[in-house]
Order: structure tokens, then sequence, then C-alpha cells
């Protein structure tokens, strides 16, 4: 099965910028979505970003609050996804998690992914 691997995360100022990357172990992510979620503690896990693979252009889909400060991408190659965060604030703290599916559909809720990695620590700071 697919594993997928977070990296990019850490301690930030408010403010300032981050990017994640998500990794497809052993492949090329060549269909389906790969989509990023973040999960606060004692909040449920919510959709922040989302990105079609199939294509050589990737149509991407964004939280509405999120839409104005983070950017989902890929590299040429379909091998990673990345996140970048700017402007971040106090409340952009949460666990980072990349997500997959194998339908060509960018889903918003947790339970159309099949495939998880194992999640990266956002820490916003003032």
């Amino acid at each position: 099965q697919v594993q997928l691997v977070e990296s990019g995360g850490g301690l930030v100022q408010a403010g300032g910028s981050l990017r994640l990357s998500c990794v497809a172990s052993g492949r090329t992510i060549s269909k389906g979505v790969v989509a990023w979620f973040r999960q606060a503690p004692g909040k449920e896990r919510e959709f922040v970003a989302a990105i079609r693979m199939r294509w050589h252009g990737g149509n991407t889909y964004y939280a509405d609050t999120l839409r104005d400060r983070f950017t989902i991408s890929r590299d040429n190659a379909k091998t990673t996804v990345f996140l970048q965060m700017n402007s971040l604030k106090l409340e952009d703290t949460a666990v980072y998690y990349c997500a997959g599916n194998d339908a060509d559909y960018a889903y918003r809720t947790t339970n159309e992914y099949a495939y998880w990695g194992q999640g990266t620590q956002v820490t916003v700071s003032s």
C-alpha cells in the first residue's frame, strides 16, 4: 500500500512562512488526489488543500479561510506535493497530514482518503 511521509514542520513565529512536503515512498503519484489536512488538539481533522495528480496541470482546491495564505503544488516529476504556508497565525498550530485517494475528485472530508502520513507538527509562536 502507499506510504506517505510528511516533512518540514517545526516552530515558526507568527507572520513567518513554512513549506511542508509530502512524498509517496517508492513511487510516483500518477493518479488520484493528494490533500493536506490538519488537526489541532481537541479539534477534528480539517481540510486544508488538495491537488489532482493525473494530468499535466494539477487542479487545486483550498479551504476558504486559507486560500489567501496557503498554496498547494507538486513537483514536475510528481514525486512530491508541497504546502507553502505564509503569514502564519497562532491558530495555524496543528499536526499537518497529507492524504491520498485513487479517485480523481478533491473530496474535503477525511473518510474519502485511504492513504495517510504520520503527520508533522507545526507550531506558531508569538
